[in-house]
């Protein structure tokens, strides 16, 4: 169905009136003049890694107080001119005017990263338990602290890491430039059925992949495969390159692998990491199970990678105004505080819909300061664009309620940034799956499934081919074939029988802009872990709705002061324990049993 009514776009207003004008420029300016202040400081209080340890006493405490509010105001007002760049390149990556100043913000966050990792040098080479104990703010941070303990044994020497920031901006920061700027501006020529040739956005053609029509996905899918092949070298380079820098970067800093980083960032351990992969691999075969009666539906022998999004049941098309009217509705029925909260993101222009050209691809949010967000999706008239929609405000939720932190306090791991987005998902599926016939049913589980495939069974795909990749990487670099290879192999292993072996898609590494962030390794993991944390807090909702939304919003406001396994046994879940993935990949297996049933009353 072709989009027609008009769709939003977010009003960054509320940060800037604009590029140009004085409100914008003088922020800028006094940001990089106090990055270049507190340099200064930190200087002359010879701020940085001590060694021997320092005891603590009033002089250390005097310091600590004094640097950390400072290092809190500093950090949020720079992003708050991050997101607003961001945000104006997320949706126009020609404007040059943002880059421009994207560069000059960059040059300064690259100070300020230095800064902050002297800082947390310092602190972790102190006595941190005796600092918590003589200091009220140091209490408040005292996870935040803990951690920097850690970090601090795993940094190179201060003339390393200030060389390494300074090298980022024309490293691994510039080739995730290259790839976000270059592949937001690919146009994809698409043969129609009638035999014409049309230049479509990548983001457009990517989106072709829901079409009813089954043609019409597989002429989509086969000029995205071209188009990325004509782009391969440019975008393998950057992927070689980011690589590169993360596995010498993290072997200087002393971590064994780019895993055992990743899980240090992600605030989870390696048993509770096993637990989930071991127990999503051994549900492989009920995703199949799915993916087989999905075929059926279709009337297909098996699926092929452009069958994947294909809408099965009754598929009525949902407006952008009918979404919200959902979502404002159903979100109330939990809370009246979550009902308003998202009337205010509709009503304030926090959303930016509209599909075009120039505009980067999926959705995200990003907190833009205080209580507030932006959202950006590419919404289409289809339940996963709502679902994507109750998604991504749930992230904003989740931003909301860490209003009252500092910046230092809220930062998330990814693993708990999905609890939110992944409830308020759930919320609205329920919601749609109440009195619906067979066929509306079938199509709202399809949804459910397909997302679950993608985060459970895709998800596994894309970690097996990053791990693959560390490991070549670390020897020299890998062709565009080498590539296309592992990611193949990867999609075999883990969709097995599921898909047509010979219709998968070997340009995944290029499609997804997640591979292309110089700071992390293994992006996707993670949301395997949110949506089983999220099907497992909603199973406690569902037990003590009363109980469970008091304690809700105090759990979010808490995901950046404790790790992963501390907030879950607020709720009585032992995360290391293989059997509580079980239970969550049961609700899942669940919905697979239903859609199976519903497929076969069809046939």
């Amino acid at each position: 169905m072709t989009q027609k009514e008009k769709l939003p776009h977010w009003d960054l207003t509320p940060l800037f009136p604009g590029l140009d004008s004085p409100e914008f420029q003088e922020e800028l300016r006094a940001v990089l003049e106090e990055i270049q202040d507190l340099q200064g400081v930190l200087e002359r209080e010879k701020i940085g890694r001590n060694d021997p340890p320092l005891s603590v006493g009033p002089e250390e405490v005097r310091r600590f107080e004094a640097l950390l509010p400072r290092f809190n105001r500093l950090l949020e007002r720079y992003h708050v001119l991050s997101a607003y760049l961001g945000g104006i390149l997320a949706t126009d990556s020609r404007n040059q005017t943002a880059h421009v100043r994207w560069s000059e913000l960059q040059q300064g966050g690259a100070v300020l990263t230095v800064l902050m990792t002297r800082f947390i040098a310092w602190v972790g080479t102190l006595d941190v338990e005796k600092l918590i104990e003589a200091s009220p703010l140091a209490r408040d941070h005292a996870y935040a602290l803990r951690r920097a303990q850690v970090e601090a044994r795993h940094m190179m020497s201060p003339e390393q890491e200030e060389l390494a920031a300074e090298l980022n901006l024309t490293g691994g920061l510039a080739w995730s430039k290259l790839y976000g700027t270059y592949t937001s501006q690919i146009l994809v020529p698409v043969e129609t059925q009638e035999g014409k040739v049309e230049e479509l956005p990548m983001s457009v053609v990517r989106g072709m992949a829901t079409d009813p029509d089954r043609e019409k996905r597989r002429l989509a899918y086969e000029a995205e495969l071209k188009a990325w092949e004509k782009a391969a070298v440019p975008i393998a380079a950057a992927l070689n390159s980011v690589k590169g820098q993360f596995l010498t970067l993290s072997r200087r800093r002393g971590w064994a692998s780019p895993l055992d980083l990743a899980l240090f960032e992600n605030r989870i351990d390696r048993k509770t990491f096993d637990a989930m992969m071991e127990a999503a691999q051994d549900a492989f075969p009920h995703f199949r199970r799915y993916l087989k009666a999905k075929a059926k539906a279709l009337g297909l022998p098996a699926l092929a990678w452009y069958d994947l999004f294909a809408p099965v049941g009754k598929s009525r098309p949902w407006s952008f105004e009918e979404a919200r009217a959902f979502i404002v509705e159903h979100f109330g029925r939990f809370s009246d505080r979550l009902q308003k909260f998202a009337d205010r993101a509709f009503q304030e222009r926090w959303i930016d819909a509209e599909p075009r050209p120039g505009k980067r691809d999926g959705g995200f949010c990003m907190w833009v300061g205080g209580d507030a967000s932006r959202i950006l999706v590419n919404y289409r008239p289809s339940f996963n664009s709502v679902r994507t929609l109750a998604h991504e405000l749930g992230h904003a939720y989740h931003n909301l309620n860490l209003a009252g932190r500092t910046v230092i306090q809220r930062e998330t791991p990814m693993t708990l940034a999905e609890t939110a987005s992944i409830f308020c998902e759930t919320i609205i599926k329920e919601a749609a799956l109440k009195d619906a016939d067979p066929e509306e049913r079938l199509m709202i589980l399809e949804g459910s499934l397909q997302q679950a495939t993608q985060v459970v069974v895709d998800i596994t795909s894309r970690f097996l081919f990053e791990s693959w990749t560390f490991e070549r990487r670390a020897k020299r670099e890998l062709s565009i074939e080498e590539l296309k290879t592992l990611m193949l192999q990867a999609q075999r292993q883990t969709y097995g029988d599921g898909l047509d072996p010979e219709r998968l898609h070997p340009y995944m590494w290029a499609a997804k802009p997640h591979y292309y962030s110089p700071g992390f390794a293994f992006y996707n993991f993670p949301y395997m872990f949110g949506l089983l944390f999220g099907l497992g807090l909603y199973a406690r909702y569902q037990e003590d709705p009363e109980g469970f939304k008091k304690r809700y919003d105090e759990l979010l406001s808490l995901t950046g002061m404790a790790d992963a396994a501390d907030l879950a046994r607020q709720f009585g879940l032992n995360i290391r324990d293989r059997s509580f993935w079980e239970e969550s990949l049961r609700v899942i297996r669940q919905d697979i049993d239903a859609f199976v049933s519903l497929v076969e009353q069809r046939s």
